[in-house]
């Protein structure tokens, strides 16, 4: 049962929707070893803008709060080959090293490299003030929603997946919490139209790293199949 918390109905839901609607139940281990490379990139860029909107809600303790639990934080520790009894990191560092697990060949290392460092020009050329913002965007649902989409994969069969579950379903736990969840933390950051073009930076970056996200699923075409037989 979901535990997605209430908010109000804002501009992105639309954009993350689409995202959680892509095609993740018929990934393969490689497609979605690529996709935790793409999460990667995008997990430096949250902690980016999370320092953003420290800085344009400075007199928030709840931002303090929020900071204090994605960055430098042994939230995440113990996990086996990634991080120790009470190690603190970001959790980008947590990705990376999660990624190390199992190595990809150097041809998809380019490839993951170079749609990272597109997703991440693209996301500098937004503006502050926006950036800050979709941390409001990602922490009250946004998030939690993708991560519950992405659960739906079949396939978790190496080191790095297992690393990668391991991460969200740990998010998934601290965003819903009704009082002390990072969505309760970011009540008061309500998103707005500026955040969309995070959002499509992000749903480019997934579909340049995994590009069979954008295939009907199996499922929907056995049926189209039926329909038309």
């Amino acid at each position: 049962m979901s535990t997605l918390l209430a908010f109000e109905p804002t501009a992105d839901q639309a954009i993350i929707s689409e995202i959680c609607h892509l095609n993740w139940q018929d990934l393969s281990e490689c497609e979605m070893t690529a996709v935790a490379w793409a999460y990667y990139y995008f997990s430096i860029q949250f902690r980016q803008n999370l320092q953003l909107a420290c800085e344009y809600f400075a007199d928030d303790a709840n931002m303090d709060r929020l900071k204090n639990e994605e960055c430098d934080t042994d939230n995440l520790s113990p996990y086996p080959g990634i991080a120790q009894p009470g190690e603190r990191m970001n959790h980008d560092t947590f990705m990376q090293r999660a990624l190390r697990l199992s190595p990809v060949s150097d041809a998809d290392r380019r490839r993951f490299e170079f749609a990272g460092k597109n997703y991440g020009r693209a996301i500098m050329s937004i503006r502050p003030k926006a950036r800050a913002l979709s941390i409001g965007s990602y922490e009250r649902g946004g998030l939690e929603r993708l991560f519950r989409a992405i659960l739906t994969a079949p396939d978790y069969d190496n080191a790095t997946l297992e690393g990668f579950r391991y991460f969200m379903e740990a998010h998934i736990r601290f965003d819903s919490d009704p009082l002390e969840g990072h969505g309760a933390l970011s009540r008061q950051m309500t998103p707005d139209e500026s955040v969309l073009p995070l959002w499509e930076a992000f749903k480019n970056l997934l579909l340049d790293c995994a590009p069979n996200l954008l295939r009907t699923p199996a499922a929907a075409q056995h049926a189209a199949i039926e329909a038309v037989s």
